[in-house]
């Protein structure tokens, strides 16, 4: 991802397995809501949606 977007990426630790992706303070992906981690590539997808919403 860092390949594809210039970004500043920090990893905050959580405990229960938590995997939650925010953009500019926007919940981009939580594996809490869909019950799962995202599938390769799926969190790029989300992001270039939100380039054009």
């Amino acid at each position: 991802m860092k390949g594809a977007y210039s970004a500043d990426v920090e990893l905050v630790g959580g405990s229960g397995g938590i995997f939650d992706v925010e953009v500019d303070g926007t919940m981009l992906f939580s594996k809490g809501t869909v019950g799962r981690f995202p599938e390769p590539g799926e969190l790029l997808t989300l992001l270039e949606r939100r380039g054009r919403a």
